[in-house]
């Protein structure tokens, strides 16, 4: 009777190039070669939703990871350079940020338990809840751009940031590149003196170390591989410090993502039909023949009651009355949309982003708990400044905004007037009264707004600006066609002339002639100087402890899905060790390498490295009393081998007796006995581990009952979670899945497995004939018809009662 209970398995139809668990659910995510992203269920492996490619993501995903708590999975993209936070629960895309590199491995680590650092955590808890309003919802109606996450959508940012304790994103790609991410969202690290790509990496819980195995490429030699092992002492040792500060930079990040999208919605709310009456004069201008002044003619209309044929031909035969009535409607509406979003959303959102900055600034004042993590009061203080005047200038684009809309509203109230008594029409008493005071103010109106401008027809291709609010959202770096005229304004006046107060730095500056997207820049750029530099100074202080040079990649290899290929990385909670798993086939193909490291480079373990032998007959075991047989049943080399847990290792074994090369077996090899060897290797840094092979002690292993055989399918990879107890087989070509419960053993008969197998064999065919069959029927990232044993869809994804529903 076989062990392991084979509960799913599919015939995909494009080949799947990544493969992880969920550590917390039943659910297992793939990445095929389309760009696709798939979540499954563990039960006849029902898929839950998809995620196509898109514009904003990319076509190539390059790695996944999943928090810690089981909630958000990320993915690379290499085709945008980007890092994707995705929510497992409804497929939607919460959050991403490019990289310089596309990554080529990720981990997500999360922080300890550790009862030390509890009372740490729990001081870490963000008050600003207490002390600030909750911001209002983006109107989604403008933008799509709305849709990514900002702080007042639906409790994201307390969803993406998870529990208090910290937890770390670690991205790895080419070049060396390495970069954590506190919380997946924060760069708290950008690491440096790494060579080659890396293919595998892994923080330690304690934050006291990094793992990473590199391939290093050179021009004479195949591909080296490396296990490099790097001293992040400074995270541990200011952990508290360090959570506080990327919990607060991580609210700053989101806030500067918030007032983004909010000026994208302005942009979007200010249309082009506000240019109109600018670009009409401009053509009435280039027609007309006399050379009155525009605003000349305006004025006698607006005095004696009568205009020149060329004015009347231009407003009752281009603008028309009906046309007046609506771009008067249309401009009023715009006006009213915008000064809203300064109101709600800009200026809420700057008071917030002051308020964290000025916590950070006291963060940054206690120097002997924050300045090891690269805090600088007096960068903080640039920020803080920038962002005072953003707000300012927000202010002056309300100010600006108000005196439009009065503007306007007189100009086309009595132009609205003219028009009638032009075309005879029947004025309104109510419209058909005006005072002196609203003459002077059209009059006033006209000469300031409609005054030609040769200057500004070589930058604009017109010569009018009329409409004094789109040059603040125009994102140029001009200055200003028509700055606001501070001529009459008390404060400046004072300002200028107190010599205290000129240079003061209590003042924020306000760059009168420049557009709020510039101040807007100039703000973006002080803030990440801000969030950009503890990210520099934590990656300097991480040094690399050990280096050791494991072996070469045979060219045979090159075609090999890098993924999938060994070294695998673990890291082991409880005994604070890194392992290592590796196998050299060219040197030993019937050897399993462990190497291990304790988490604190400063320590050493005493018999750092085994070999795992596979000639061990099948149903011996290495505790017998009885010795083993002269002659072993089989030899067996290592296809793919993953940590199932801190005592197990799952295996996919080839039988190399096999002439055909088919006959795979999955197996969990027990590592308790290997990993009580006594025998030390002497290990020459100076050489390859290939080329040191003989004194390496070498340990016999056996599974027992605790393999399969694989039957009808060329087992190549295997992806597994030992909480769950389950494990995940792939094809060698990438499109064949099998999924099976690592803790039960098969129940039927002979004759059962056989009728399944045949069954499944047929199935599989029609299968790949039919390869439509992949819709699961899904509906908003809910699975609808998932009937798995008796019972009916599931609402959401998490399964407290675990794998029981089998």
């Amino acid at each position: 009777m076989p062990a392991f209970r084979q509960v799913g398995e599919k015939q995909l139809p494009n080949p799947i190039l990544y493969m992880a668990w969920c550590p917390k659910r039943d659910l297992i995510a793939l990445a095929n070669t389309t760009g696709e992203l798939l979540l499954h269920r563990l039960a006849n492996f029902h898929r839950v939703w998809s995620l196509p490619p898109n514009e904003n993501t990319g076509k190539e995903i390059t790695s996944l990871a999943w928090r810690p708590d089981g909630k958000v999975l990320a993915f690379s993209v290499g085709d945008t350079k980007q890092v994707v936070l995705c929510d497992a629960e409804k497929a939607e895309i919460l959050h991403l940020f490019p990289v310089e590199y596309p990554a080529s491995c990720m981990h997500w680590m999360e922080v300890q338990d550790d009862s030390s650092t509890l009372t740490s955590f729990s001081e870490s808890e963000d008050e600003s809840s207490r002390f600030l309003p909750k911001l209002p919802t983006l109107p989604k109606s403008y933008s799509t751009t709305s849709k990514i996450f900002s702080e007042e959508k639906s409790e994201e940012v307390t969803n993406l940031l998870g529990e208090v304790r910290l937890n770390i994103l670690v991205v790895g790609g080419p070049s060396g590149f390495v970069e954590l991410y506190a919380y997946g969202l924060y760069k708290i690290a950008t690491l440096s003196g790494i060579l080659g790509t890396c293919r595998s990496l892994g923080l330690s819980s304690d934050l006291k170390s990094l793992s990473v195995i590199t391939e290093i490429r050179s021009t004479d030699d195949n591909p080296e591989i490396r296990y490099i092992q790097l001293d992040t002492g400074l995270l541990s040792s200011c952990l508290p410090e360090l959570t506080k500060m990327a919990r607060k930079f991580t609210h700053i990040s989101t806030l500067l993502q918030y007032l983004r999208v909010s000026l994208t919605c302005m942009c979007e709310a200010w249309e082009e039909i506000l240019m109109q009456m600018d670009l009409r004069l401009t053509k009435f201008v280039q027609e007309k023949n006399t050379s009155t002044q525009v605003q000349d003619e305006f004025l006698e209309l607006l005095l004696w009651g009568h205009a020149s044929p060329e004015l009347q031909a231009l407003l009752m035969n281009q603008l028309t009355v009906k046309g007046l009535k609506m771009l008067g409607q249309s401009i009023d509406s715009s006006y009213s949309s915008i000064q809203k979003l300064v109101i709600s959303h800009l200026q809420s959102g700057s008071e917030a982003l002051l308020y964290h900055l000025s916590e950070v600034k006291g963060m940054a004042l206690w120097k002997q708990k924050f300045q090891p993590l690269g805090l600088d009061p007096s960068d903080i203080e640039d920020a803080i400044v920038a962002v005072g005047s953003f707000t300012l200038k927000a202010s002056e684009l309300l100010q600006v905004i108000d005196k439009s809309m009065k503007n306007f509203k007189a100009f086309f109230r009595w132009l609205y007037v003219a028009m009638l008594r032009m075309s005879e029409d029947h004025v309104p008493p109510e419209l058909n009264k005006m005072t002196q005071k609203d003459l002077a103010f059209v009059a006033d109106f006209l000469s300031e707004h409609f005054s030609a401008n040769e200057e500004l027809f070589d930058r604009k291709g017109k010569y009018f600006n009329v409409e004094r609010v789109g040059q603040y959202l125009k994102d140029e770096d001009e200055d200003l066609v028509s700055p606001p005229n501070m001529d009459g304004n008390q404060w400046v006046t004072f300002v200028k002339q107190s010599t205290h107060l000129k240079d003061s730095p209590l003042l924020f500056p306000t760059y009168p002639q420049k557009s709020l997207h510039f101040v807007k820049r100039l703000m973006e750029a002080s803030i990440d100087l801000c969030l950009q530099k503890p990210a520099a100074v934590i990656g300097d202080s991480v040094k690399q402890a050990v280096c050791l040079r494991l072996y070469t990649v045979p060219e045979s290899s090159e075609n090999t899905p890098r993924l999938f290929e060994l070294p695998s990385l673990w890291n082991d909670k409880k005994a604070a060790m890194h392992y290592v798993v590796f196998c050299m086939p060219e040197i030993s193909p019937s050897k399993i390498y462990i190497l291990r490291r304790p988490t604190d480079p400063n320590r050493s373990v005493p018999n750092g490295l085994v070999a795992l032998n596979l000639n061990t007959p099948l149903n011996s075991s290495i505790d017998d009393e009885t010795p083993a047989p002269a002659s072993v049943d089989y030899s067996y080399s290592c296809l793919d081998a993953r940590f199932y847990d801190d005592e197990t290792l799952t295996v996919v074994l080839r039988r190399l007796e096999d002439d055909e090369n088919k006959m795979r077996v999955l197996a969990q090899l027990p590592l308790n006995s290997a990993m009580s060897w006594d025998e030390e290797f002497s290990w020459d840094l100076s050489l390859r581990l290939e080329q040191q092979t003989e004194g390496i002690p070498v340990q016999g292993v056996a599974w027992g009952n605790q393999s399969r055989e694989m039957d009808n399918i060329s087992a190549q990879f295997v992806a597994v979670n030992g909480i769950r107890k389950v494990a995940c087989v792939l094809s060698a070509n990438l499109r064949h899945v099998r999924v099976f419960e690592m803790d039960a053993e098969e129940e039927e008969d002979e004759e059962e497995r056989a009728d399944e197998s045949q069954e499944m064999s047929s199935d599989q065919d029609r299968i790949e004939d039919t390869k439509t069959n992949e819709s699961d029927a899904v509906e908003g990232g809910r699975v609808e018809d998932a009937q798995v044993s008796g019972q009916g869809p599931r609402d959401s994804l998490d399964d407290t009662a675990g794998s029981d529903t089998l």
